[in-house]
C-alpha cells in the first residue's frame, strides 16, 4: 500500500503532505520519510523528463528541456542549428513554392523592368538596358528547367526580337532548348550557368536598378543578378580590353545582324538623261567647233570625260525604282554638265598634296549660332540661330533680292514678270524668319533653289533662295529636331530628333514617308547615302546605323563610340562612312561588312563636322579645340599596334605633325648632344620632365593624321570640300 502511493505521488509530482497510514512495520516507515520530504521544481522536471525519455515522446522532451534550462552546451547549440536550417528551409520552399505557385513570375518581372528601362532617363539608358539580355537568357532557362514549357515558348516569342541584333546567334541556339535535358547538355547554356556576366555600370544606375527589384519585390530576378551576373560599379565607359559579357564567349554578334544583303554601288543614271547630256554635248561642240575652247574645255573632250565617268548599272547598284523620282529638268542637263566640268579641274589629293582650307569666321555670334550649312557650289551659306531665324548670305558677290511687298502674285507668268516684281537693290545676306524656336539644322538642296531647316519648334521648312520666302512647314516629330538633310536628288529630305527617331521626307508631300525607329536615345545627326537609297544616323546612344529607306528597317548597327555620335560623313563611292562626336574619335567603317576599318585619334574637342574629299581619299574634321585636321584614308593602320600613335607633345598642334610641308615639335638635346655640363643638364632635365608632363596629359594621335591647321580661338562647326576638292571651314570666334 505505502510502494503504491508513494509511486502515485511521484508519477504525479505531488509535493503537498500526505495522511500517513500505520504499519507494523517500523523500519520501512523510516526508509519511506526522507522521500516524503519537499521536492524542488527541477526535481520534478527531471522526473518528469526521464518519463518522457522511457516513452519516447522526443520532441516533448526538447521542449521540456529547453523551458525548464535543463539543456547542456552540444544540445543547446545543435538545437539551434536545427531551427536554423529548418528555417532556412521552409523560407527556401516558401518562395520555391511561391515561383512554381506562379509560372509567370518570370514573365511579369521582365516585362516590368524592360518597361522603366525604356522610361528611364537617356543618361542612363545605354547602361540599363544592358543587362537585360543576361536576365533574358536566365529567366528563359529557370523556366525550362522548372519544366514550364508553354510559359519559356511564350517568354521566348515574346522578348526575343530585342536581342536579335546584338545578340542573334546565342538567341537563335537558346530557342533550340525547350527541355530540362536540354540544359544540361547544351554547351551554351552551360556556358551562361557556369560563368559570371559582366558588365559595368555608374553607380546611379546601379543603384536604380536594384532599388526598383527591390521595392517591386522581384525576387527572380534580383536571384539571377546574384548569382550569375558580375557587375562593375563605376566608370560606364569600359576601356577596350575590358571584357563585356562571359569571358572568352563572343556577346556582341552584331556580325550576323550586319550580314544583311545592302546595295551599295552608285544609282544608275536614267538613259533618257544620258542621252540629254550627251546630245547637248555634241551641240556645243557643233556650235564652237572641235578646235575652240569653251572655258578651258573641248566639248569633245568633255564628252570623252563623260563617257568614262557616267554611271553604269553593277551588280551592287540599286534599282532607280527602289528611289522613285521626279521627271528631270532642263536645269539638272546643265548642271550635269557643270559637275564635269568641275570634274576636270578636281585638285588631287594625298599625304603629299593637301588640302587648301578656306575658312569663314563668324564675329559676336559664338553664344548664338548652332548650326551652318553651305552650298555644294559654295555660292550660299545660310546659319541657324538661337534668337529663331535663319541667315542667308551670298558668297559669290550676287546681291540676294527678295520680293517688294505690293505685287499681286496672279500677275506673274514668266521669268520676265518675276523680274520685275523684285527689289531693285539687294543685300549680301537676308534673314528668313518663320521659325518659333531655336534652329539646329540646315541643309541646301543640289541644285541650290531650296533651304530645309529644322528648329526646337518640332518642324521642319522649306526655303525658296530664289524668292526668300517660306515655302511649306513640315510637322510630325514630337520633340526638337536636330538635324536635317537634303538627299543627293533633290527630291527627298531626312531629319533627325530629340523623339529618338529619323523620319524620311519628299518636299511635295506634309507627312512623313517613314520613320525609322530603334535607337535609345537622340538621333543627333542625319545623312543620305550617295545613291540615295540609304541614310544613315548618329545618336546619344553611342551608336550609329543604316536604314533602308525602301524598306524602313536598320540594316547596320556600327558600335564603339563612348560618346554621343554627332557627325557622320559618306564617302563618295558610298563604301565607307566615318563617324565621329563626344569621345573625341573619328571611326573609319566599311559599310558592307559593318565592321570598323580603323580608328584615328589626335583632336581634344568634341568633333563637329566630318567630311571627305571628291575621291574619297582624304578625311577632314572640324573639333571645339579650334582647328580643322586632315587623315589619310588610305593609310593602313593596325589598332592593336603600338608605333600607329604617337604622343601629341603640344597642347594643340602635336609633336612631329607635319603643317604645310613643315615640322613642329621639340627635340631633346640629350638625344644628340655629346657636351655635358652642369647648366646644360638642368636644361635637359627641365625639358624632358615638361614633355613627360605634356605627354601624360595629351591624347594619342594616330599615325594617319596628315595635318592639323589650327584657329586662333574659332571652333569649327562645318568643314565640307567643294566639287574642286577645296575645303571650306566655318566657325564662330570665341573671345574666352
Amino acid at each position: 500500500m505505502s510502494d503504491s502511493a508513494a509511486d502515485s505521488k511521484g508519477a504525479g509530482a505531488s509535493t503537498g503532505p500526505s495522511q500517513d497510514v500505520p504499519s507494523t512495520n517500523p523500519p520501512q516507515q523510516q526508509q519511506q520519510a526522507p522521500s516524503q520530504a519537499p521536492q524542488t521544481q527541477q526535481d520534478v522536471d527531471r522526473i518528469v523528463l526521464n518519463y518522457l525519455n522511457q516513452k519516447g515522446y522526443k520532441q516533448a522532451e526538447v521542449a521540456l528541456k529547453r523551458e525548464a534550462n535543463l539543456m547542456t552546451l552540444e544540445e543547446l547549440e545543435a538545437s539551434f542549428a536545427s531551427t536554423e536550417q529548418g528555417a532556412a528551409g521552409a523560407a527556401a520552399k516558401k518562395h520555391d513554392k511561391d515561383e512554381l505557385a506562379s509560372p509567370d513570375a518570370y514573365e511579369q518581372a521582365y516585362s516590368s523592368l524592360r518597361r522603366w528601362v525604356e522610361n528611364s532617363l537617356d543618361l542612363y539608358k545605354p547602361e540599363l538596358i544592358s543587362i537585360l539580355f543576361p536576365l533574358f537568357v536566365h529567366s528563359y532557362l529557370n523556366l525550362v528547367n522548372r519544366g514550364l514549357k508553354d510559359q519559356a515558348k511564350l517568354f521566348m516569342e515574346s522578348f526575343q526580337s530585342d536581342h536579335q541584333e546584338m545578340h542573334s546567334q546565342d538567341v537563335a541556339r537558346l530557342a533550340t532548348i525547350t527541355d530540362a535535358q536540354h540544359v544540361q547538355e547544351n554547351e551554351l547554356a552551360q556556358i551562361y550557368k557556369t560563368n559570371k556576366y559582366h558588365l559595368r555600370m555608374a553607380p546611379v544606375a546601379f543603384g536604380l536598378m536594384i532599388a526598383f527589384l527591390e521595392d517591386n519585390n522581384f525576387i527572380v530576378l534580383l536571384r539571377i543578378v546574384n548569382q550569375h551576373l558580375d557587375i562593375q560599379v563605376g566608370n560606364a565607359n569600359a576601356g577596350e580590353d575590358e571584357v563585356i559579357g562571359i569571358a572568352g564567349h563572343g556577346t556582341q554578334q552584331l556580325s550576323a545582324f550586319n550580314q544583311k544583303s545592302v546595295t551599295l554601288g552608285q544609282m544608275p543614271v536614267d538613259a533618257a538623261f544620258r542621252d540629254q547630256v550627251e546630245q547637248t554635248l555634241k551641240e556645243e561642240e557643233a556650235q564652237v567647233g572641235g578646235d575652240t575652247t569653251m572655258n578651258g574645255d573641248t566639248p569633245a573632250s568633255l564628252m570623252e570625260e563623260y563617257k568614262k565617268v557616267k554611271t553604269e548599272a553593277g551588280v551592287d547598284s540599286p534599282s532607280r525604282d527602289d528611289v522613285p523620282l521626279p521627271p528631270f529638268k532642263g536645269n539638272d542637263i546643265q548642271a550635269e554638265i557643270e559637275a564635269l566640268r568641275d570634274s576636270r579641274k578636281r585638285v588631287a589629293l594625298g599625304p603629299s598634296s593637301l588640302p587648301s582650307i578656306c575658312a569663314y569666321t563668324f564675329h559676336n555670334a559664338h553664344e548664338n549660332i548652332n548650326c551652318v550649312a553651305v552650298s555644294e557650289d559654295a555660292t550660299m551659306m545660310a546659319a541657324g540661330f538661337s534668337e529663331s531665324y535663319v541667315r542667308l548670305w551670298s558668297l559669290n558677290g550676287e546681291k540676294l533680292r527678295g520680293f517688294k511687298n505690293n505685287f499681286n502674285p496672279a500677275h506673274i507668268n514668266d521669268s520676265n514678270d518675276l523680274n520685275r516684281v523684285r527689289e531693285k537693290n539687294g543685300s549680301e545676306s537676308r534673314k528668313l524668319i518663320g521659325h518659333a524656336g531655336p534652329v539646329f539644322g540646315a541643309s541646301f538642296s543640289p541644285d541650290n533653289k531650296y533651304l530645309i531647316t529644322c528648329s526646337e519648334d518640332k518642324t521642319a521648312r522649306l526655303w525658296s533662295t530664289s524668292t526668300l520666302t517660306n515655302l511649306v512647314c513640315y510637322k510630325g516629330h514630337n520633340y526638337p529636331v536636330w538635324d536635317v538633310d537634303f538627299g543627293p536628288q533633290g527630291f527627298y529630305f531626312a531629319t533627325a530628333s530629340h523623339d529618338r527617331t529619323a523620319r524620311l521626307w519628299s518636299c511635295d508631300h506634309i507627312y512623313p514617308l517613314r520613320i525609322f525607329a530603334g535607337h535609345l536615345s537622340d538621333v543627333d545627326t542625319v545623312k543620305f547615302h550617295p545613291n540615295s537609297k540609304y541614310v544613315v544616323t548618329g545618336s546619344s546612344d553611342k551608336t550609329a546605323r543604316l536604314w533602308d529607306v525602301q524598306r524602313g528597317t536598320c540594316v547596320r548597327v556600327f558600335t564603339g563610340h563612348v560618346g554621343a555620335v554627332q557627325a557622320i560623313a559618306m564617302s563618295p563611292d558610298g563604301r565607307m562612312m566615318a563617324s565621329a562626336g563626344e569621345d573625341r574619335t573619328i571611326q573609319l567603317w566599311d559599310l558592307g561588312s559593318g565592321k570598323r576599318m580603323k580608328k584615328m585619334t589626335g583632336h581634344q574637342g568634341v568633333i563637329y563636322s566630318l567630311d571627305f574629299s571628291q575621291d574619297g581619299s582624304v578625311l577632314v574634321s572640324g573639333s571645339a579645340d579650334c582647328t580643322v585636321r586632315a587623315w589619310d584614308v588610305k593609310k593602313d593602320s593596325s589598332s592593336g599596334s603600338s608605333s600607329s600613335h604617337r604622343i601629341l607633345q603640344d597642347g594643340r598642334d602635336g609633336a612631329g605633325a607635319h603643317v604645310n610641308g613643315g615640322v613642329s615639335g621639340v627635340t631633346s638635346p640629350t638625344a644628340s648632344s655629346q657636351i655635358h655640363s652642369p647648366a646644360l643638364d638642368r636644361l635637359n632635365r627641365k625639358m624632358t620632365g615638361s614633355a613627360a608632363g605634356a605627354a601624360a596629359a595629351a591624347p594619342l594621335e594616330s599615325e594617319d593624321h596628315l595635318a592639323t591647321f589650327p584657329t586662333k580661338r574659332t571652333p569649327i562647326y562645318k568643314v565640307q570640300f567643294t566639287k574642286r576638292n577645296l575645303c571650306l571651314a566655318i566657325g564662330a570666334f570665341s573671345g574666352n
